[in-house]
C-alpha cells in the first residue's frame, strides 16, 4: 500500500521555521513539522509533500530558507513541495484546495491559530483524510466532541500533537506514577521569553491565550497520568496577570501568565479528591537561557516526582548569545550524522508526528481500529478530552469570574 500523502496547513515558525523575515530566534529555526515529514518521506513512510497558508507570496522565500537550512546542512535532504495558493495570491480559504487534491486515508497536519482548527479539521474529516492537529486540539468542547463524533463516522485518525507526552522523562514519570498510589496534588510551570510575542502579536490576545498555548502542556499530561486511574476534574477556577504584553504592543485583552486551579475527583471513590495547578507565562526574561521553561511536581499517596526539564544538565556557553544556555537536543535533535543526514529521529517533537503517520498507515491497512488506537493511551481526540474541558473552563472562568464546573453523563461532557 502507498503511504499517505500530507498536506501541511500552516506555513509558519512550527512548521519551517521561517517567521517572515527568516529564520525564527526561538529553538526551532528550521521547523518541525516540515524537517520531520521531508526525512519521513526520505524513509518512505509518506508520500507527495504540500503546503497550505493565507499569503502565498511567501512561499520563495520559505523554499529558500528550507533549501539553506535543509538541504544544504542535511546532504541534500529534499524539501520540495505543493504549495496553495499559488506565490501571487492571498487566500485564507486556501486549505479547501490543497485537501480536495488529497485522497481519503490522506492526511493533513495543522498548524494554525487556535480558533482555525475546528473548521480546517472538520472540513478534512468529512472528506476522509487523518488530521494531526497542534495543541489545543480546539478552544471549545462542544467542537471537541463533535469532531470525536465525526471522525468515528468517517473512520480516520486525529491525533493531537502532544508532544510532551513522548518526553523520555515524563513518559517515564507516568510509569512510575502508576506504582504511587492515589493522585494528591500537582503543580506545573512553562514559560517563554518576551520575545515570542513578536512571533505571536497577530493573534495573542486576540484569538487565543497562553494557558491554551503552554498550559495544555501540562494540563494533557497531568490527565495522562490520572485518567486511567478513575479521576476526572470536576471544578476549574482561573486568573491572569496583565501589564507586560500590552506594554510590549500586544492588545489590551493579551494576559502576561494564566493559573488554572483544577479539582479532580475519583470516579468509583468520589470523597477522594485531589487538586491540580497549572501555570503558563509568555512573559519570562529575554535571557532566561532557555527558550521554554518547563517543570512539575506530582504528589501521591505514596510518594512524588519532580521533572526539571528546563535545565538537563547539559549547558552551552557562546559568545555570541551572551549568556549560559540550556539546549534541549531531546526534543529536536539537529545535529547531522556521520553521513550528513539528519539524525533527529529519537527527538520527541520527531517521535510525536511519526507516531501519528503509524497510526494512519496502520488505519489505511486496516491493521488498526481507531479503538486499538485509542487504547493505547495516544493523545487522540478521545484520550485529550479532559485537556479540552479545563482549557475552556479556564477561559470562562476569568471571562465570567467565577468557578466552573465539569460534568460528565455517559460520554457527553459539559460545562457548567
Amino acid at each position: 500500500m502507498a503511504p499517505p500523502n500530507v498536506l501541511m496547513v500552516g506555513t509558519g515558525e512550527y512548521t519551517t521555521g521561517f517567521v517572515g523575515t527568516g529564520a525564527s530566534a526561538s529553538d526551532k529555526k528550521v521547523g518541525v513539522v516540515g524537517l520531520t515529514l521531508f526525512d519521513l518521506r526520505r524513509r518512505g513512510k509518506v508520500g507527495n509533500l504540500s503546503m497550505a497558508g493565507v499569503n502565498g507570496t511567501k512561499f520563495p522565500a520559505i523554499r529558500e530558507h528550507l533549501n539553506k537550512n535543509i538541504t544544504q546542512a542535511y546532504n541534500g535532504l529534499d524539501t520540495s513541495f505543493d504549495s496553495f495558493p499559488d506565490n501571487q495570491s492571498q487566500d485564507p480559504d486556501a486549505y479547501k484546495a490543497a485537501i480536495d487534491k488529497l485522497q481519503p486515508g490522506d492526511a493533513i497536519t495543522v498548524f494554525t491559530p487556535d480558533p482555525s482548527h475546528y473548521p480546517i479539521a472538520l472540513y478534512a474529516i468529512e472528506r476522509g483524510i487523518h488530521v494531526l492537529l497542534t495543541k489545543p486540539a480546539v478552544k471549545e468542547l462542544e467542537h471537541h466532541q463533535i469532531l470525536m463524533q465525526k471522525a468515528r463516522e468517517k473512520g480516520v485518525h486525529v491525533f493531537v500533537e502532544h508532544h510532551k507526552r513522548f518526553d523520555p522523562a515524563y513518559s517515564d514519570a507516568r510509569f512510575r506514577a502508576k506504582k504511587l498510589g492515589d493522585f494528591n496534588y500537582f503543580y506545573s510551570y512553562m514559560s517563554q521569553p518576551k520575545y515570542q510575542l513578536e512571533t505571536f502579536k497577530a493573534w495573542a490576545g486576540r484569538e487565543s491565550d497562553i494557558s491554551y498555548y503552554l498550559n495544555s502542556h501540562h494540563v494533557d499530561i497531568c490527565d495522562s497520568m490520572v485518567s486511567d486511574r478513575g479521576y476526572v476534574p470536576v471544578k476549574v477556577s482561573g486568573s491572569s496577570s496583565k501589564g507586560v504584553a500590552v506594554e510590549l504592543g500586544c492588545v489590551d485583552e493579551t494576559e502576561d501568565t494564566i493559573s488554572l486551579l483544577v479539582t479532580w475527583a475519583k470516579k468509583d471513590a468520589p470523597t477522594k479528591r485531589a487538586v491540580g495547578v497549572y501555570t503558563a507565562s509568555w512573559t519570562a526574561p529575554q535571557r532566561a537561557g532557555v527558550h521554554t521553561n518547563q517543570y512539575f511536581h506530582y504528589l501521591a499517596a505514596d510518594g512524588d516526582i519532580r521533572v526539571d526539564q528546563a535545565h538537563r544538565g547539559y549547558e552551552v556557553a557562546d559568545d555570541s548569545a551572551g549568556q549560559i544556555q540550556w539546549v534541549n537536543p531531546f526534543y529536536m535533535r539537529y545535529a547531522p550524522d556521520e553521513d550528513g543526514n539528519f539524525q533527529g529521529h529519537t527527538g520527541y517533537g520527531y517521535v510525536s508526528i511519526e507516531k501519528f503517520i503509524d497510526g494512519c498507515t496502520a488505519i489505511n491497512a486496516k491493521k488498526a481500529s481507531l479503538d486499538d488506537l485509542d487504547n493505547k493511551g495516544l493523545p487522540t481526540l478521545k484520550n485529550t478530552i479532559a485537556t479540552t474541558a479545563i482549557l475552556e473552563a479556564g477561559r470562562r472562568s476569568i471571562d465570567e469570574g467565577r468557578e466552573v464546573e465539569i460534568v460528565i453523563e455517559g460520554e457527553s461532557w459539559k460545562l457548567k
